[in-house]
């Protein structure tokens, strides 16, 4: 609106002129030469215009005749452009469905129109990797590498194949570039730390945390530097306690409901004699996370006390979470300790339909403390042999302590405190023993019309047969339908990454078409 409004103004200013010319005539006279030329203002006015357009014509013509082979240029990079668009489109189309043979031709066409692109690398990197063609796939990554634009998807696929040929080192070596690179790399900083995790570390992995704080949300970052600090604290627990202690208190501010640094934590107050500060650090973390480690060092704190005193605390620290079975299992072992055998009875026969393998070992040792029943005690062991409990599992890893990391794939805080294998079908349950008969009942002839009763020698050897339990299995899951079109990707493709995982701006990814374009 505003340009149309000016171009009236204009447009009025210039036919006023005119009007004014016209209404003032005069005349003009040049001689030059010997030439006389006399005519009127507005005629010498139009005439001025005249050779003024006719010059810019001719200069415009000129300009666009020198101007020719540059333009012709233009154009046929234009083509080019185009053309390489869509022979990187339809190419890594085709390396996501699959299709090596159409990935391997639209990756010929890109090398013949872009060779230097950067999603032409891309595209020829993908679809060696397609093809299986991994020195090609390492060749075309190194040429990524080597160029400051595309540096860190160089490294990340250099990353990837070194993990493919097995070759930790090399891979920890990429992961380390990357980093130093671009910090902000969440890959690169995760395979470092978990490479110095696994070599024990601690003091270097706490230090690449730190450098990355910033990239990590509050409450991972916390999570993690309460892990890292726990693990150093266990390695100097023997060298150095009064470090250790430090460290391990600071990860228990970081992550109270942390089971191991809890647990840690009370033993080292509890030695410096701060033992209701250590009762405190348990009771926190037992409300949250009820875990076996923690009652047996709640019961440790105070060494001199009896078992009976040690079972009224364990009573005291179980009634925080009523109804948990590590609860249960706290007061039965510790009722077994102080010969309490009715309280461990008690704690255990709410579970002993479906029992879990500590429970099973512990009514075994209690029918032997108490009754003295091998018998029974065989039975339950028999039991414990079908039972499961939780463990530190992680990746399919089952390890009898707590670890800072997988000892599979070196990933941070993976173990988890569950039972490993779940879905598996126990045993029947024990019922009570009936009391037993007495011997007249034993010997006493069977009433009439009754069958005769076993006699004692064939009793005893029911008693001594081994348990047989009957396991009952379970129907096999039905087989989902398969997909209707399947989708099939590269092996190892670093591919596009989450959006919590993206490094690379999304206006970067554009800088290579604006390249083509010219």
């Amino acid at each position: 609106m505003i340009r149309i409004v000016l171009f009236l103004i204009v447009v009025g200013a210039l036919s006023l002129g005119v009007a004014w010319l016209a209404d003032r005539p005069g005349d003009v006279v040049i001689v030059w030469q010997g030439l006389r030329i006399e005519t009127s203002l507005l005629v010498l006015g139009a005439g001025l215009v005249a050779a003024l357009v006719a010059l810019l014509a001719i200069w415009s013509l000129l300009r666009l005749i020198l101007r020719s082979p540059g333009l012709l240029s233009r154009h046929l990079r234009h083509r080019r452009g185009v053309r390489a668009y869509e022979a990187i489109s339809n190419g890594l189309i085709a390396v996501g469905a699959g299709d090596m043979a159409a990935a391997q031709k639209h990756a010929a066409a890109v090398n013949r129109l872009a060779p230097t692109e950067p999603l032409a690398l891309l595209l020829n990197a993908q679809s060696a990797q397609l093809a299986g063609d991994r020195d090609g796939a390492e060749r075309t990554f190194r040429a990524m590498a080597s160029r400051a634009d595309t540096k860190p998807l160089g490294l990340r696929g250099l990353f990837v194949e070194a993990l493919r040929r097995n070759d930790p080192i090399g891979a920890r070596a990429y992961a380390e570039e990357a980093a130093r690179t671009a910090p902000s790399l969440g890959w690169a900083s995760r395979a470092v730390l978990e490479a110095r995790c696994k070599d024990g570390d601690w003091a270097g992995a706490l230090a690449l945390l730190e450098a990355n704080a910033r990239t990590l949300a509050r409450d991972v970052y916390r999570r993690q530097r309460a892990v890292l600090l726990t693990a150093h604290a266990h390695a100097l627990e023997d060298s150095d306690r009064d470090r250790a202690k430090e460290l391990v208190l600071e990860a228990q501010k970081l992550a109270p409901t942390l089971v191991p640094a809890a647990s840690l934590a009370a033993r080292l107050l509890a030695e410096g004699g701060q033992l209701r500060k250590a009762a405190r650090v348990i009771d926190k973390a037992w409300r949250a996370n009820p875990h076996p480690e923690l009652a047996q060092t709640y019961s440790e704190l105070r060494s001199g006390d009896s078992a009976r005193d040690r079972l009224k605390r364990i009573e005291a620290l179980a009634a925080k979470v009523p109804g948990h079975v590590e609860g249960a299992l706290a007061i039965a072992r510790a009722a077994l300790s102080a010969q309490e055998f009715a309280k461990a009875r008690a704690a255990l026969a709410p579970y002993l339909a479906a029992p879990t393998k500590r429970i099973a070992l512990l009514m075994a040792e209690l029918e032997r403390a108490e009754r003295n029943d091998e018998g029974r005690a065989r039975e339950w062991l028999a039991r414990a042999v079908h039972a499961s409990d939780p463990a530190w599992t992680a990746d399919g890893h089952v390890s009898d302590r707590w670890l800072p990391a997988s000892p599979v794939t070196g990933r941070l805080d993976a173990l988890e405190w569950r039972v490993p294998l779940t879905g598996m079908a126990g045993a029947p349950a024990i019922e009570p023993e009936p009391a037993p008969p007495a011997p007249a009942e034993i010997s006493a002839a069977p009433a009439p019309g009754t069958a005769e009763p076993p006699s004692a020698e064939v009793a005893r050897r029911r008693e001594r047969a081994p348990f047989k339990p009957e396991l009952k299995l379970e129907a096999e899951p039905e087989p989902k339908p398969e997909p209707i079109i399947p989708l099939v990707h590269a092996p190892d493709d670093p591919g596009p990454e989450t959006a919590e995982e993206s490094e690379t701006p999304a206006a970067e990814d554009n800088d290579g078409w604006r390249k083509i374009f010219g």
